[in-house]
């Protein structure tokens, strides 16, 4: 596979301390969420950045198929993840569970499906996780 992009970041202080990017473009605060026992202290978490890349990346993989298929898609155009964590039943640490809320105004529900379908294939962040999570996709 030819790599087209690569960047770098890193992290100190783990689910509680400082994440950022090689470039410093991305700098952010991490926090625990009080959910898992932290204080609540104002800050992001690896759920949040999970799920804003996944959104982003995801809607980008729509916009690649629809452009194939010559379908417009609006800028208004949102997907959602929700991204979740918790203890697998295993008992062997934790896990993910994530789903992806497709809104596309103006475009049929039963195409903005298909898209949505063929988005999966496309996405990297689908690509990655299949088989490992189960993601539901809802169009709305």
């Amino acid at each position: 596979m030819p790599i087209l992009y690569t960047t770098r970041a890193s992290a100190t202080g783990g689910r509680a301390g400082h994440g950022a990017s090689e470039d410093g473009v991305l700098d952010v605060t991490l926090t625990v969420p009080k959910e898992l026992g932290g204080d609540g202290a104002r800050g992001t978490n690896p759920e949040q950045l999970f799920a804003t890349g996944y959104s982003a990346c995801y809607l980008g993989a729509l916009k690649f198929v629809a452009g194939k298929e010559k379908v417009k898609i609006p800028d208004e155009a949102k997907v959602t993840a929700t991204v979740g964590i918790g203890p697998r039943e295993d008992g062997g640490g934790f896990g993910i569970e994530a789903a992806l809320e497709v809104s596309v105004p103006g475009v049929d529900k039963a195409i903005v499906e298909d898209l949505a379908r063929k988005a999966h294939v496309v996405c990297p962040y689908s690509h990655a996780t299949r088989g490992n999570l189960n993601v539901k996709t809802t169009v709305v």
